[in-house]
């Protein structure tokens, strides 16, 4: 038997979240799309719920101020520490993960 595509997708959809935490979304997809479309050609699955992920992947910035542009904008005069986006931010993102790998798992009937 052939790999997973939902394990597959739900690494590529971590990796994403986590690169996107430290450069710009925009950046992020720049580099995981290649990938993407490799993952979906190996699996022989369509490219779409691929691309959802890493679109959905690629706007989960809470866990520090560096992937977007509003994070930055209140990290300074708010006096926010990393600590803090990490300490509120993780477990958001871990929600946003199962909340979107559900979603993309049941609306393409993976």
């Amino acid at each position: 038997g052939g790999a997973d595509p939902r394990v597959a997708i739900l690494l590529l959809f971590v990796a994403t979240v986590l690169i996107t935490s430290v450069i710009t979304n925009t950046a992020a997809i720049a580099i995981v799309f290649p990938l993407a479309v490799a993952l979906a050609d190996q699996l022989h699955i369509s490219t779409t719920p691929v691309f959802v992920a890493i679109a959905f992947a690629a706007t989960c910035v809470f866990m520090t101020p560096i992937g977007y542009q509003c994070n930055l904008m209140v990290y300074g005069p708010g006096n926010y520490s990393f600590k803090d986006f990490f300490k509120m931010g993780f477990p958001l993102t871990l929600l946003y993960i199962a909340v979107c790998i559900t979603f993309i798992f049941w609306y393409y009937n993976l």
